[in-house]
C-alpha cells in the first residue's frame, strides 16, 4: 500500500460509509487527512463509519446528504468544506446500481424512465454538482477530483446498460472537468473492474468466479485497490488530468 504526507490535507468523500468510499477515508486519513465522509442522511452505517475511524483516532467527520439533490449536494459541499477550513480533495464515488441484480442487455423493458433519470441524476449529474460546488476551495488549494468511474464504461459487463452509460458519460465529464478547472485543479477518474464490496455481494458468488476466471490476476479486487489509486491521483500524479485510469486487474 503506498503512502503519503496529507498533513493539513482535507478530503470530501462521497459515498464514503462502506466499500470503496470507505477505504479510502481510511486511506487518506491514515495518511494524515482531515476527512468528511458523504452519504445518506439517515443511514445508520455513516455514524458506524465516522465513529470508527475516530475511534482508531483519526480526523475524520460526517457530511450526509443526497448528492442526487441539487440544493442538498451543494449545501453539503459548502458546509464540509467550511468546517475543515479548505478543501484539498474532492473523490466523487456516490453512485448506484438501481438494481439488486444485473439487467441483462435485452431485457429493454427494465429501464424505464424513472430507472435512467435516477442513475443519471446520481451517478452522472451528482459528481458534477459536487464538483462545481468544491471548485472555488478546490482552485484556492490547487487541489484535485477523482471520481469513481466503472469498467463497464468501456465495455465490460456491468449492472445495467443504465450504468454503464452514466459511467460512460463520466470519463467524458472527467475531460471535460480537467479543461474547465485548469491549471488549478486535476480531475481524474478510476474504472474499477469486479471489486468485492457490499454492493456487489448482491450479485452471488457464481458472478465472482466468473469475473475472477476472466481476469489476468485471478482475484477479485479488494477497495483498497481503489483506494490506492485515488491516493496517488490525489497525492501524486502532478502531471495527470483528464485521465481515466482501469482497475480492473487484467479483464
Amino acid at each position: 500500500m503506498i503512502s503519503a504526507d496529507l498533513t493539513g490535507k482535507t478530503v470530501l468523500v462521497t459515498g464514503g460509509a462502506s466499500g470503496i468510499g470507505f477505504a479510502t477515508a481510511r486511506l487518506f486519513a491514515q495518511n494524515g487527512a482531515m476527512v468528511a465522509i458523504n452519504d445518506l442522511p439517515g443511514n445508520p452505517r455513516l455514524e458506524e463509519a465516522v465513529l470508527e475511524l475516530q475511534q482508531a483516532g483519526l480526523a475524520v467527520g460526517s457530511a450526509p446528504a443526497d448528492v442526487g439533490d441539487p440544493e442538498a449536494a451543494q449545501a453539503m459541499v459548502e458546509t464540509a468544506a467550511k468546517d475543515m477550513g479548505r478543501l484539498d480533495y474532492l473523490i466523487n464515488n456516490a453512485a448506484m446500481s438501481g438494481t439488486e441484480m444485473p439487467i441483462p442487455p435485452h431485457d429493454l423493458d427494465a429501464l424505464t424512465e424513472d430507472f435512467w433519470q435516477k442513475l443519471v441524476g446520481l451517478n452522472l449529474v451528482g459528481p458534477f454538482r459536487c464538483t462545481k460546488a468544491a471548485a472555488p476551495w478546490l482552485k484556492e488549494a490547487r487541489g484535485a477530483v477523482v471520481s469513481t468511474a466503472s469498467s463497464a464504461a468501456f465495455g465490460s459487463p456491468g449492472s445495467s446498460m443504465v450504468y454503464a452509460a452514466t459511467k460512460a458519460a463520466l470519463v467524458s465529464l472527467t475531460k471535460n472537468l480537467a479543461r474547465g478547472l485548469a491549471p488549478e485543479v486535476r480531475v481524474n477518474a478510476v474504472a474499477p473492474g469486479f471489486i468485492r464490496t457490499p454492493w456487489t455481494r448482491r450479485f452471488g458468488q457464481e458472478w465472482e468466479d466468473l469475473t475472477v476466471e476472466m481476469t489476468a490476476l485471478h482475484r477479485a479486487g479488494e477497495p483498497e485497490d481503489i483506494a490506492e489509486v485515488m491516493l496517488f491521483l490525489c497525492a501524486g500524479a502532478a502531471y495527470m488530468t483528464g485521465q481515466t485510469v482501469l482497475v480492473d486487474g487484467g479483464l
